[in-house]
């Protein structure tokens, strides 16, 4: 969408007919990661009802988090900054999606009750212009919920991905997260209030992910002719790309029961914090 014209043509919870892609969902349902990151944005987004909702993505989203978050009421619009990840998204989900810009969110100020952002501003050089937009779409009084990985550089696993090569470029990042209190300072900056924080992915789920990418980027998406694949590439992204490590997904999806018992552990763990993090803020009335 290129000018500012209303969302409100958008018919939320309708699916988009047999030509969906199921294997987004399917993924979904047998992501540890992605299901603990869908709970946790329910508790901090609280009873949708019919307020107007906006979710702001960056690849590595092919639309199953839109869905889920549709079914659980309010009325969403959908916003994704790679252009090449919208047509599978907008099949799935049966809406448009828009393509977006960091400096420029292209709907209307003020006219959002919820704005979420899901692991975007770790792919930004600048994480200012986004802010700013964000605060300029959000109705007064109304409530910005953004997730990252953390920035917490001295966690166990950090350490360990960096040893194994895994840095942030390999994700696609340009900074390996923020912490909750980075993420509070920069909501200041854009006036934004902070009110309630949460994490996710402990120990035992992000090392289990770790392995996951890990082979992915070593073995499983490599090309016919060896390369790696590309930046940012650390799971399979569509549809292709699941065909094409099909064995692996098969024998994935029958170890998913053990590997999400392991996950589990985690709820053994002391403390709060986990390898992701999410902040809400509200705009001032």
């Amino acid at each position: 969408m290129s000018s500012d014209t209303s969302p409100d043509t958008i018919a939320p919870g309708r699916f988009g007919g047999t030509a969906a892609p199921p294997w987004a969902l399917e993924v979904f349902e047998h992501s540890l990661k992605k299901r603990l990151k869908l709970e946790l944005l329910m508790e901090l987004a609280g009873e949708l009802g019919d307020r107007r909702c906006l979710l702001v993505t960056c690849g590595d989203n092919p639309g199953a988090l839109n869905w889920h978050l549709r079914g659980a009421g309010g009325r969403w619009s959908w916003a994704e900054m790679e252009e090449d990840r919208i047509p599978a998204m907008a099949a799935l989900l049966g809406d448009p999606v828009h393509h977006s810009a960091p400096d420029r969110l292209p709907f209307p100020g003020e006219y959002f009750d919820l704005v979420v952002t899901i692991d975007v501003h770790e792919h930004l050089d600048r994480v200012g212009p986004l802010n700013r937009e964000i605060r300029r779409v959000l109705a007064p009084g109304g409530r910005a919920l953004v997730t990252t990985p953390s920035g917490n550089t001295r966690l166990p696993l950090a350490r360990v991905k960096r040893l194994l090569g895994m840095t942030p470029a390999v994700y696609g990042h340009r900074v390996q997260g923020y912490t909750v209190e980075e993420l509070a300072g920069m909501m200041r900056d854009a006036g934004l209030e902070p009110e309630d924080q949460g994490a996710y992915s402990r120990f035992f789920t992000e090392g289990i992910e770790l392995m996951i990418n890990l082979a992915y980027v070593r073995v499983l998406g490599r090309s016919p002719e060896g390369s790696a694949p590309a930046e940012g590439e650390i799971a399979p992204s569509s549809e292709e790309q699941l065909e094409q490590v099909g064995g692996a997904w098969r024998l994935y999806r029958r170890v998913y029961p053990l590997l999400r018992g392991i996950s589990r552990l985690d709820g053994l763990l002391p403390g709060r914090g986990g390898y992701a993090v999410a902040l809400s803020a509200r705009k001032p009335r």
